[in-house]
């Protein structure tokens, strides 16, 4: 059984498991992996599989045939088609609470939505040749998918709006000193770097990686007592775990930890 009809995720999205992580590939190189209706269903589809499945830690996104993803479809959407999904926004991603870590594998463009897919994402790793941009401005719109509330939150103020402003597209390299990229790779290797990222990620305790996601999306924009305050609930939580339990006895045992997720 392929992992498409597990998800039940449409042919235009691929995803398949290594080791603890969710590799998840948008499959529509001829239209440069630009989001249509099977594209946002089949992506929410591998992202409710990985919050599902127990043994899965961490999610890597990413495109077939050298490109990430170049935004909306324009095509399909003229024609009628949804790109978003209740709940989980543009691709069936980009407005959803994720429990677990996902990281972007770039390749090629990301443009758009696709930018912002890889925004929405918590780890970005991108091949040399990669480029980004949020061109919108360009055609008259505004980015839809989070580019304009992301983006500033994530390089200076001033940057962000040059932009969001200009539309103009940087490089993986500049992405990355704009704070924007983790890791740069040569071009074909995104993927296998953001598994080897994905692996040291899974080894962790996952209760303590979702608490982490969650302390820092309470953290966004409240007073630093509120922030401080639901921080401690979690950690409360976490001293009560089983897995705390467990990572104390490894550590004095000096063995790596097999977590329970309890």
């Amino acid at each position: 059984m392929s992992d498409r009809t597990r998800t039940g995720a449409p042919e235009s999205v691929r995803t398949r498991a290594v080791g603890g992580a969710l590799v998840v590939t948008i499959d529509r190189p001829r239209a440069r992996n630009a989001v249509d209706a099977d594209v946002a269903r089949g992506i929410a589809a591998a992202v409710d599989r990985l919050e599902s499945e127990p043994g899965l830690r961490v999610g890597v996104l990413t495109g077939a045939g050298g490109t990430f993803c170049a935004g909306m479809d324009l095509k399909a959407a003229a024609r009628g088609e949804e790109v978003t999904v209740p709940g989980k926004g543009f691709a069936g991603l980009v407005e959803a609470a994720t429990a677990k870590p996902l990281i972007a594998a770039v390749e090629g463009h990301a443009l758009g939505g696709g930018f912002e897919l890889a925004l929405a994402c918590d780890l970005v790793v991108a091949a040399e040749g990669a480029s980004f941009a949020l061109p919108e401005v360009r055609r008259g719109l505004i980015p839809g998918g989070g580019g304009a509330v992301r983006l500033p939150k994530r390089v200076p103020h001033h940057l962000a709006m040059e932009l969001l402003l200009t539309g103009r597209a940087v490089t993986a390299a500049r992405a990355r000193d704009l704070g924007v990229v983790n890791r740069v790779t040569p071009d074909g290797r995104a993927l296998s770097a953001a598994l080897e990222l994905a692996e040291e990620i899974a080894a962790n305790a996952p209760l303590a990686l979702a608490a982490v996601k969650r302390t820092v999306r309470r953290a966004d924009g409240v007073p630093e007592p509120e922030a401080f305050a639901a921080q401690a609930a979690e950690i409360g939580a976490l001293l009560r775990s089983a897995d705390f339990a467990e990572g104390v006895r490894a550590f004095t045992e000096r063995r790596a930890p097999e977590w329970s997720g309890r």
